[in-house]
């Protein structure tokens, strides 16, 4: 069964490029994405890793802890290591599991044999603290992810869990937001005192409340 939105993350162990890693233990109490890689050396997935590792710090800003999956084994994971390295100029700071008998692929649904029969579908997993599953996406291997835009979801995922808010079209971070309409507009004037402006009964825009 595929994973859905709300699902339980599948909790593991695995062997990764930094140790042994009990998944849900390594999470602790904050966010996580887990993120696969059709096999290793591949050249789109290089540039990715490359990418994630440059932005380890805007993830920690947000409590987040990024480890990648990919069904090659430890030996050769430490060698396409040293080509994201050095083509990528950065330095891996990040696990990469390895997945040789395809145990966690088979765990979140990476497989999909109208695709390939052998190799991870490219998914991206954002888990929040109570271990639910709170976005998935499932790229072509043609296509590089956009980690700009899985920031900025994580973003929203994080505002909206804490706020009566959803976020519209295109929002970013600092933006404002959309009062949700269980929340009447006695509730709203106490719950957002900056106010909220009304252009429909169902669509009220308030500022961000966590700024």
């Amino acid at each position: 069964m595929p994973l859905r939105l709300g699902d339980d993350a599948p909790d593991f162990t695995a062997e990764t490029t930094e140790g042994t890693v009990r998944f849900h233990e390594w999470l602790g109490d904050g966010w996580g994405i887990l993120f696969s890689h059709p096999a290793d050396y591949t050249p789109v997935c290089t540039t990715e890793l490359g990418a994630v590792a440059k932005l380890k710090a805007e993830f920690e800003r947000r409590n987040v802890k990024v480890i990648g999956v990919s069904v090659d084994p430890l030996d050769s994971h430490h060698g396409w290591v040293s080509d994201i390295n050095e083509t990528q100029n950065t330095t891996m700071n990040f696990p990469l599991i390895a997945d040789p008998d395809k145990s966690v692929a088979s765990m979140y649904d990476m497989i999909h044999p109208n695709e390939d029969d052998k190799a991870t579908v490219r998914s991206v997993f954002v888990i929040g603290p109570d271990k639910k599953v709170k976005l998935t996406l499932t790229y072509p291997a043609s296509t590089g992810r956009n980690f700009a835009e899985i920031l900025r979801v994580i973003d929203s995922l994080q505002l909206t869990a804490y706020h009566q808010v959803a976020t519209p079209v295109n929002w970013e971070d600092g933006e404002d937001c959309i009062i949700v309409p269980a929340v009447t507009d006695e509730e709203a004037t106490e719950k957002f005192p900056r106010g909220f402006t009304t252009i429909k009964p169902y669509l009220r825009y308030t500022p961000q409340p966590n700024k």
